[in-house]
Order: structure tokens, then sequence, then C-alpha cells
């Protein structure tokens, strides 16, 4: 089931591609509004989800990095033991690993992630993100959704 590495490289290529293109066009903080509900804002998240540690010091990033290493790790071994039927399972690993390499080649290079996607209701706005953080969360999504398929189908 490796052959699906190729969504993992999808997403790590998309992520970098738009965080470059949006490093280069956005300030810290700026924000261009796309239309109502989807501005661009340019963030640097230097802790986990929802800005998780963020105000730790610096010790996290070390820490986020090794955990998406070895969670990386656990999702290649786990993707190499599925069986060819197990398909949407392989999707939503690739998606997960591709997410998590993403946001640690950001950690590595810059001790923080880049995000820039932010959508919001009104004056409440959802923490801003990135391509990387969407790959993450649909592909824990299918893996759940997954999850509830009968074996027997």
């Amino acid at each position: 089931m490796l052959k699906y590495l190729f969504i993992t490289s999808l997403v790590i290529v998309f992520d970098q591609v738009s965080k470059w293109l949006m490093v280069s066009w956005l300030s810290l903080y700026e924000t261009v509004v796309v239309m109502p509900y989807f501005n661009l804002t340019m963030a640097h998240n230097e802790g986990a989800a929802f800005s998780f540690l963020s105000q730790a010091g610096g010790w996290q990033r070390w820490l986020f990095i090794g955990l998406a290493l070895v969670i990386s790790v656990v999702l290649l071994v786990w993707l190499a033991k599925l069986k060819p039927t197990e398909k949407l399972e392989a999707i939503s690993l690739s998606l997960i690993l591709g997410g998590a390499i993403g946001n640690v080649i950001d950690r590595i290079s810059y001790g923080y992630v880049i995000d820039f996607i932010d959508l919001y209701i009104g004056h409440n706005h959802w923490p801003v993100f990135n391509i990387a953080d969407s790959a993450i969360c649909i592909g824990a999504i299918l893996l759940v959704a997954d999850s509830f398929k009968s074996e027997t189908a």
C-alpha cells in the first residue's frame, strides 16, 4: 500500500509551495480579504493545534518535531502493513502523513509552522491553519469514517 505515498508527496508539495507563496506575499499578521468568511492571514504557530504550548519558551519545538517524526514512522509502518483492499485507510494515512511532514519541515526550518487560511463567521475566527493541517483533519475524518465500515462489506 506504499503506492499511496504519492498522496503524501502531493500534500507536502502543495503545502510547502503554498507557504512559500504566502510568505513571499504577506507580512506577519497581514490580512487579505478574499471573500466573506475567508481571509488570507499570515501567522506563525510555535505550538501545536490551536497554538497549544505556543508560549512554552522554545522547548516545544523539539517535542513536536520528535512526536511528528515518531508518528510518521508509525504511519509508514501501518501503511506498509495494509491489505490491498484497505484503500480508504491508505488514503487517510497518506493524508495525515503528508500533513505531519509538511508541518515538521516548517518546525525544523523556522522553529514554527506557517499558517495562513483564516475562516470566520462574523467576528468569530477559526484558528488560522494551512494545507498540511487540512490534510491531517481530512485524513483523520476519513480514518474515523473508515472505522465504521463493516468488515463484511
